[in-house]
This record gives C-alpha cells, structure tokens and sequence, in this order.
C-alpha cells in the first residue's frame, strides 16, 4: 500500500509537467497590411507550413493591420518578448541600427525581379540576415511586395509634377532625400494613418506597390498613378533571438524549411497580386494610371541619380559597390 501511494504521488506530481511539456509552442506574428496583401497571404502561408512540418506542435497565430501593434511599435515589443515574429519592411531597422537595409530604398537601384533577387536570394542578403544576430534579433527571410508607383492627385509625368507636393514615405533617410530630390516635401507617417492623411489632404501623394495601394483603397483618395517601378518595398521576417535559440533543434529546422516554402511563395504571389491590383486600379475609373515612356523615365532616373551619391556614406560604400557587382555580373 505505501508503494502505491508513493506511485499515486508522483503521477500526480508530474502530471501537471507532462501536460505542459505537451502544449504546443505559440508564435505570435503580428503585421501591419492587411491579410489580402502579399505579406498578409505569405504569413498564412508561413502557418500552414510550420503547423504542418512540425506535426501541430507550433501554432502561429497571425495579428494583421496592426491589430497588436503599429509600425514603430511592433519592433520593440519583438525585443520583448511581447510577439515572437514580425515582419517590418526594409525602411524600418533603423532602430536597430542596421541601416544598411536601406540600400533597398535606394532609387532604380534593381532593374528587375531577377537582379533583386540576386541579391535577396544570394549571400550578400544572407550575410546581412546574419548581421542581425548582433541586434538581438534573428533574420529568416526576406519577403517580397513589389516596386513602387507614385500617385498624387495630379499628373505626375516628369519628375518637375512633384515640386511642392507632401509626400508619405516610410522612415527612412534614403526616402526622404528621394522626395527631396524631386521637390517634395517627405513626411514619414505610419502605413494605417495614410488613407485618413490623403482623405484629409494632409499629405498630398504617396509611393506603394500596386497591392498595398489598392488594398488599402486608395484608389478612392488619389486620382493619378504612375508606373514608375523607382524604388522596391520589401520586408525582413525576423524573431526574437533568446525565442528562437530556445527552440528545440527539429523544430528550429521545421521551421526554417518552412520558411524556405513560404518565401518561394510570397515570391510568387507578390507578382501576382500587383498584376491584379494594377488591373483593379485601372478598372476601378477612380485612378488614372499612366505608364513612364522610356524618355519619361530617363528624366526620372536622372533627377534621382544623385540620391545614391549622397547616401554613400549613410549605407555604405562597399554594400552598395557589392550589391552593384551582383547585378551587373553575367
């Protein structure tokens, strides 16, 4: 009887530990788009996968259009601990001081998808993901949206069309002397608060990807877009190191595999769904669209050359030298 006791004890001891150890790890990915957006799908997408590799054994639950946080907060309540993943775009490690990804809002820095992707899908973007370990943070992948229009409710044909007008930009040094260059005055502002800003004629254009800018129905406040593909908006999905480092070692590798799927898709639907929205946009009769002709464009890429030079030191010399190479090599 007293060894029977003694079992019963400890089951109900370790009974409790064991269930515990059987809870499934909970991810928290919070963003801000909106769940139709590419970033918004790839995040699904990204959850389908890491349930599934791991056999249920993660649960992501996603937070979209800022429902936990907005742009300037989600990055500090990652380094708390308050959210394990998120995924701010390119303009936004400031904090971080990780400037150097603001090369990718250097202007006509990638002539195309392929040569983005060089550099994105390459080692020098995988050696900048690894920098990030130094910031108490760690860099998954990088996720695409697309190439950037400029809208306004005017014409904007020559770069001299953007003199005076208030531009929303993200926080960055390298978009701010961007609009600077073309006369206009940047005012950083937070993605939820542009569509009130525009109705309210608070600012007076904008610069998106065709997917955020119709999600976000600004087809309703900005009667003119230009096909510009000037500048690329991209994001970095990152974790909280001390989380990840605390994984398990087959979960971490579920986890990366899955991330690894996921970021071939949101490759994939990024491009799909700025065709769509483009399409939408012109459908609608609210925006007009106007595509740069090869000499409209020569003048845009003239006005903004100089934007590059100047924020050579702000980035780096051999950052951008390299990502250069990358592009131009066969």
């Amino acid at each position: 009887m007293k060894l029977f006791a003694t079992l019963f004890a400890c089951l109900l001891t370790y009974a409790p530990l064991a269930a515990a150890q059987q809870e499934p790890i909970v991810i928290r990915f919070s963003h801000v788009v909106a769940s139709d957006t590419p970033k918004g799908k790839a995040a699904v997408r990204f959850q389908q996968l890491a349930e599934q590799a791991t056999n249920g054994r993660v649960r992501v639950h996603i937070y979209p259009n800022s429902q936990l946080y907005r742009d300037r907060e989600e990055l500090e309540a990652l380094q708390l601990g308050a959210v394990e993943m998120i995924a701010p775009s390119l303009s936004k490690f400031g904090p971080l001081d990780a400037r150097e990804f603001e090369v990718f809002d250097l202007p006509f820095l990638f002539p195309d998808e392929a040569a983005l992707h060089r550099i994105t899908h390459g080692p020098i973007g995988a050696g900048m993901l690894q920098r990030l370990r130094l910031k108490g943070v760690i860099g998954l992948a990088f996720w695409d949206n697309g190439f950037k229009s400029f809208s306004a409710n005017r014409p904007l044909l020559a770069p001299t069309d953007m003199a005076g007008l208030r531009m929303r930009i993200q926080p960055s040094r390298v978009l701010d002397a961007q609009m600077r260059a073309l006369g206009a005055q940047p005012m950083a502002m937070r993605f939820g608060e542009v569509y009130a800003a525009l109705e309210a004629g608070v600012v007076d254009g904008t610069e998106n990807p065709h997917s955020n800018f119709y999600t976000q129905n600004l087809q309703n406040v900005q009667s003119h877009l230009t096909v510009s593909n000037h500048g690329y908006l991209g994001y970095v999905v990152i974790v909280n190191r001390k989380f990840w480092e605390g994984l398990p070692s087959d979960i971490r590798q579920a986890l990366e595999a899955a991330m690894r799927d996921a970021t071939l898709y949101a490759s994939l639907i990024a491009r799909e769904e700025n065709e769509r929205a483009l399409e939408a946009i012109r459908a609608s009769g609210e925006t007009q669209v106007h595509v740069l002709t090869e000499a409209e464009l020569k003048d845009w890429k003239s006005v903004l050359a100089p934007v590059s030079v100047e924020m050579v030191d702000h980035i780096g010399a051999q950052l951008i030298s390299d990502i250069r190479q990358a592009i131009e090599a066969p």
